[in-house]
Parts: structure tokens; sequence; C-alpha cells
């Protein structure tokens, strides 16, 4: 259950509803869409929060131009590098383009082209640097260093998860009697910003994170009282492989998330299937996790609405194909 005491650091909902504004008219404010078979399946409202409709094909531009946009004039200049396993690298070049200053993103060896193709018709620069976090971390930092420029952390920074917890607000103001929220976890920013705003707005509601059975990042943390490293990661999930949830999320998770759950590969490729075939939509796995989770009757029944957080959908054609094939019914 979420802490009785709150660190001073926290974000607060103030500071969500300042990233609103600062998004109005830039982001797509994505509806809650009704599933009518989950809801009959499981007895009670079922709703998804479709950001693969948003601008980038992810939630991610909500925290990137949020950032983008506390820096000073003279200091965006200079340009901008990020970090990123794909969509985070995407949201970032989309931001900088709309500020029309220079961006350099530094994606993994194995990032799916889909990822990589969409960052770079952004005018992005790109740079490859080994597999995990930590290789895409330490090359953003030499950039940073050797070139100058302002380094956009991916979730580990009170305004990206400011900007994404806009994600939340909105869920909160357009079902305000919402009484469980299903929300993806990678390195935490959007399951800590969505877990804020909810709790804060309507604090009835169980706030649930899932991610990976081969990289449970945020179960670890939660058994050891605060952020692990895995020695590995394996999942079809690219989005959600950070191998260490990050410090601030954390903190946000211990305040306001009821629990997290882990999902293995299979499931989440019935999630793409279900979402395509049932609502025509385009998830990647990462996006199709929640889904997943409700559909493996993941989750303890809830006895109101309840919303599943999409997170993305940028995916290659030809790895949509064989997650297709794959899953089963």
């Amino acid at each position: 259950m979420p802490s009785a005491s709150l660190p001073p650091s926290l974000v607060t909902l103030e500071d969500i509803r300042r990233a609103a504004a600062v998004l109005a008219g830039v982001i797509v404010r994505t509806p809650l869409l009704p599933s009518e078979e989950l809801s009959e399946r499981h007895g009670m409202p079922v709703w998804v929060k479709p950001e693969m409709l948003q601008r980038g094909g992810a939630f991610k531009l909500r925290g990137a131009y949020t950032f983008l946009a506390g820096l000073p004039a003279d200091v965006r200049r200079r340009g901008v590098i990020a970090p990123s396993s794909g969509n985070h690298a995407q949201a970032v070049a989309m931001a900088a383009r709309l500020f029309g200053v220079p961006c350099t993103v530094v994606m993994p060896e194995t990032v799916p082209e889909a990822k990589r193709a969409g960052a770079q018709r952004l005018g992005a620069r790109i740079e490859l640097a080994g597999t995990t976090t930590a290789h895409r971390m330490t090359r953003a930092e030499e950039i940073a260093r050797d070139e100058g420029g302002t380094l956009v952390p991916p979730y580990d920074h009170p305004v990206i998860i400011a900007g994404q917890g806009t994600t939340g607000l909105e869920i909160a103001e357009d079902l305000p009697d919402v009484a469980t929220v299903l929300v993806p976890v990678g390195g935490g920013g959007l399951s800590a910003g969505v877990a804020t705003a909810v709790k804060l707005l309507c604090p009835a509601a169980r706030v649930i994170g899932v991610e990976p059975a081969g990289a449970p990042k945020l179960s670890r943390a939660r058994a050891a009282g605060g952020p692990v490293t895995l020695d590995r990661t394996a999942s079809i999930a690219d989005g959600l492989m950070a191998v260490r949830v990050g410090t601030a999320p954390f903190a946000h998770h211990a305040a306001y998330l009821d629990d997290v759950v882990t999902v293995e590969d299979a499931p989440m490729r019935r999630g793409v299937r279900y979402l395509l075939d049932r609502m025509k939509l385009v998830a990647e796995p990462s996006g199709a996790i929640a889904v997943a989770a409700l559909l493996e009757e993941m989750v303890p029944p809830g006895d109101g609405p309840t919303v599943l957080v999409l997170s993305g959908g940028n995916v290659e054609w030809s790895g949509l194909g064989t997650l297709l094939a794959d899953a089963v019914e």
C-alpha cells in the first residue's frame, strides 16, 4: 500500500497541472475508449487510454516537451541529448524540432528500425551505444561534456514525471469515478506520474504497475526497499527494459502505487493481437502489457471502472506480423 508519510521532494498536483498548461495545444489529449468485450468479460467498465495516438506514437512527448520548455532559451539553443531505447528519443527529437534546436539521440545497437527511423525523420542525429541503459547514459554524458548541450533524462527527473503525469490527470478528469488504473513500468516516469495524479485526485482508486517478467526492476526494488540493478533483462517489451527503476520515480511509487505485477511475453503477444483485432489499435508489446495483465486475470477484480494505459505503438510492420503470428488465443 502507499506510504502514509510523503517526502517533500515529490511532484505535486500543481506541478502536473503546470505541465498540462505547457502542453496545451502541443500534445494530443488522448481519449478514453471503452472496451465492451473486456467490460463484459470482467463485469466492470473497462477503458483504454491509447497513447499510441499521441504525437510520436507514445506518451513520451509529454515529459520531453515539458522538460525542454523549462530550459532557459540560451541553454536550449545549444541543443539536447537523449539516451533512449526508442520512444524517448523520438519524443525529444520532436520537441527539439518544435523548438528549432539541435538534437542527438543515443540508442541501443538493438533498437527496432521503426524507432530509429522515427527519430531520424524528426531530424535527430543518431548514435548507437551498447545494449543497456548504462551504455546509453554513459555515451550521452560524454556527448554532453564534449559538445555541450543538455541531457534530457528519460524518466528519473521531477519535470519528466510531471509531464508524464498529465496522462493520469486526463484520466482523473475524464473519469472521476475511476476505481483501478493499470500502467506500464519501465524506468518509472510514466507510472510515477500517473500514480501521483490519480491518487491525488481520486484517492480511493487503485493504481497498479505492470512490468515484464523478464525485467522486474520495480518488483525487486519494492522487495529490497529501494532501487536495485538487475543483472540482466530479457523480454519482447523493449520499451520497458530498464535494468533499474529511477530514484525519483521509486519515491513516487512508494507514496502512491498500490501494487506491481509482472507479465510474461506470451500474454503480451496476445495483448497486441487483441488490441489490433478487437479495438483496431496498433500497440507495441510495451504498450499492450496492461491489457495482457487484465486478460490473464493477474489483477484482483475491482468494483468500478478500470483504465488500461496503452503506452505506445511504435512497432515495425515485420515485427508486428511476427507478434501476431506467434500470439495464441
